[in-house]
C-alpha cells in the first residue's frame, strides 16, 4: 500500500514523507473483527462524490454528521481503514466501560506498529452512510504537509463490499450504488476481470510480454506498476537505477525504477512500456497507471471493470526530476538524500540542507501540483537553500529520471 517526497517527481515522495505509506503498501493491518462496516445505507440508487487525484492519490470529500467537511485517500490497497484523532473526536461511538484496544500493523518490510481500534458511529459519502465503521487511529500530520491539504482518514477496500464502486480517474469522480443495479453495458474501451479478494484487497491476473503473474489493484500508490520481478523476465529500455527515498520502519533505502521494453496487459487494455518501481513485496498497479481509465468494483460478485474512452494503448509519462529527495513542511523543504548520479550530486548539497525558497517563492506557495507542473515544464530550477542565518541560491538542471 504505498508511495513517497522527491523534489523531482513529487510522487514516490509520500514514501519519504510520511511513515503511512508503510502501513498502506504493505498493505495490512492484522485485526480480529471485521473491517466492514456494520451496515451500509445508500438514501439513492446512485450517489456521486467528486474527486481531487492529487499526486496520483484519489482523495474524496463529504459533509459529516458533525457538521465538517472531510477529506478521505480512497485506498484499494489497504484491508483497514484510518482516521486522524481529530475526526475520531467527533464521530467515534462512544461505549461506557470499554477498554482501550490497540491492533498490530504490519508494514511492507515486516515490522509492526500498534495503533488504536475505533469504531465511527457513522461516515458519509454523499447519500451513503456507513454505521459503526472499525477504523484505526492514525496522524496524518506528514502526509497533510506533503501533499499541502488537510488529509482526515484513509478508506480501505472492504468498506465498500456492500455498494458498487466506481472510481472514475478522468472526471475526477466517486460513484456508489447499489449493488443490485444492473451492470454498465459491455462495449469498446470496457474490459471486466474476475478479482481474488481472500486478503480483502482486489487481486487480479496481468501478462507482461507473455509472462502472466498477479497484482494489486492498489489506489493507495502512486505509481504506475510496483513489479516483483522474482520469477520473471524484465527487460529494462532504461534502469533499473536509484530513484527517490522510500522510508519504512526498519529504515529508508532507494527506489529502483526504470521502464520496461515489454507492454503490459490489463484485461482487454494495453499498456506501452510501462514505468515500474521495483519490490520485493506483492506485484501492484498504481495510480500513476490506473488514472487513464473509470475502475468498478462490484465485490459481491468479484468482478472489476476497467473502462477507457481513449482509443490505443496507454502510455506512462516520462519522470522528470532534479535529483533531490525531500520531506517538505509549509516553512522549508529538507533533502532527505540526493540521487546517485543526477545532475545535483555534483553539486554543494547534503542531506539535511533546507530549502526555502523554489524559484524566488516561499516553498509554502508550492502545492503539489504547480510543483510537478513546474518540474514538468523547466529546464532548470532554482533553490534558495538556508544554512543558520545565511541563504544562497543553487541552480539545478532538470532530467529524466525514467526517460
Amino acid at each position: 500500500m504505498t508511495r513517497p517526497l522527491r523534489l523531482p517527481s513529487l510522487r514516490p515522495a509520500l514514501h519519504a514523507a510520511a511513515l503511512l505509506a508503510v502501513l498502506w503498501l504493505g498493505g495490512c493491518a492484522t485485526r480480529s473483527s471485521q473491517p466492514q462496516p456494520e451496515q451500509t445505507v445508500l438514501s439513492a440508487r446512485t450517489t456521486s462524490v467528486p474527486a481531487r487525484i492529487v499526486a496520483n492519490y484519489f482523495l474524496v470529500e463529504s459533509p459529516q454528521i458533525d457538521g465538517t467537511t472531510r477529506r478521505f485517500l480512497l485506498d484499494t490497497g489497504s484491508s483497514v481503514n484510518y482516521v486522524s484523532e481529530d475526526l475520531a473526536r467527533t464521530l467515534r461511538q462512544r461505549e461506557r466501560g470499554a477498554t482501550k484496544r490497540k491492533t498490530p500493523v504490519r508494514g511492507a518490510n515486516g515490522e509492526e506498529v500498534e495503533l488504536e481500534e475505533i469504531i465511527l458511529r457513522r461516515l458519509e459519502l454523499g447519500d451513503a452512510a456507513f454505521e459503526r465503521v472499525p477504523a484505526l487511529l492514525f496522524d496524518f500530520a506528514e502526509l497533510s504537509a506533503h501533499l499541502g491539504l488537510r488529509v482526515d482518514g484513509l478508506l480501505g477496500f472492504p468498506l465498500f463490499r456492500d455498494t458498487r464502486m466506481t472510481i472514475d480517474y478522468p472526471r475526477g469522480q466517486l460513484t456508489l450504488a447499489s449493488p443490485t443495479a444492473p451492470p454498465a453495458p459491455d462495449g469498446p474501451g470496457v474490459s471486466t476481470l474476475v478479482f481474488n479478494d481472500e486478503q480483502r484487497r482486489p487481486l487480479i491476473p496481468v501478462q507482461m510480454g507473455n509472462e502472466s503473474f498477479v497484482v494489486l489493484i492498489d489506489t493507495g500508490s502512486d505509481g504506475s506498476l510496483n513489479l516483483n520481478p522474482s520469477g520473471l523476465h524484465p527487460r529494462f529500455l532504461s534502469g533499473p537505477r536509484p530513484g527517490t527515498i522510500v522510508t519504512s520502519l526498519g529504515g529508508n533505502r532507494h527506489q529502483q525504477v526504470g521502464r520496461i521494453e515489454q507492454s503490459l496487459q490489463v484485461g482487454d487494455h494495453t499498456v506501452t512500456q510501462p514505468v515500474v518501481d521495483l519490490t520485493d513485496q506483492l506485484s501492484a498497479l498504481g495510480g500513476e497507471l490506473l488514472r487513464h481509465f473509470t475502475v468498478t468494483f462490484d465485490q459481491r460478485r468479484n468482478l472489476v471493470t476497467f473502462q477507457r474512452t481513449d482509443a490505443g494503448p496507454v502510455q506512462i509519462s516520462p519522470r522528470p526530476s532534479t535529483g533531490l529527495a525531500f520531506a517538505r513542511s509549509p516553512a522549508y523543504w529538507r533533502v532527505l538524500t540526493v540521487i546517485p548520479d543526477s545532475p545535483s550530486s555534483s553539486l554543494n548539497v547534503q542531506t539535511g540542507d533546507l530549502v526555502v525558497r523554489i524559484n524566488g517563492e516561499p516553498v509554502a506557495h508550492w502545492d503539489y501540483e504547480r510543483y510537478a507542473a513546474l518540474l514538468r515544464d523547466s529546464a532548470r530550477i532554482t533553490y534558495t537553500f538556508l544554512t543558520g542565518t545565511r541563504e544562497y541560491e543553487v541552480e539545478v538542471p532538470v532530467f529524466k529520471l525514467v526517460p
